[in-house]
């Protein structure tokens, strides 16, 4: 049972660092030194979906899956728990380019709001 639940937070886990991809910009409005943290999460979300790698959350999960008598998952996190609902026809190299090009694009305009506020706050008199 204790594996099945390690597996549970390994996969929680790997939800919120995807999470924190995305969206974590907003938060580095509010904390700015989270921006280090951040930055350095796109650049691994960017390199692993820009190599065709495998998140080395995602066999952890599946170990802990195992170990707890479950069935494992071939693939990946994105390719088990969200391709069926977002990519039916099955995860491309192109596919993976596009994901990887998504997240820099979204937060490289996040990080320019956020510069932009700051820039104008810090303008005023």
């Amino acid at each position: 049972m204790t594996a099945r639940w390690l597996a549970d937070a390994v996969l929680v886990l790997h939800g919120l660092f995807i999470v924190f991809v995305l969206i974590g910009a907003v938060g580095v409005a509010r904390w700015p030194r989270l921006a280090w943290a951040h930055l350095a999460a796109v650049a691994w979300a960017v390199y692993v979906a820009a190599a065709g790698r495998i998140c080395p959350l995602t066999p952890i999960e599946n170990t802990l899956r195992r170990a707890a008598g479950e069935a494992g998952y071939d693939g990946g996190f994105i390719e088990h728990y969200l391709l069926a609902a977002i990519y039916p026809d099955g995860l491309t190299r192109g596919v993976q380019i596009g994901l990887g090009i998504f997240v820099l694009a979204l937060n490289f305009a996040l990080y320019a709001r956020w510069l932009a506020r700051r820039r104008r706050a810090s303008d005023r008199p």
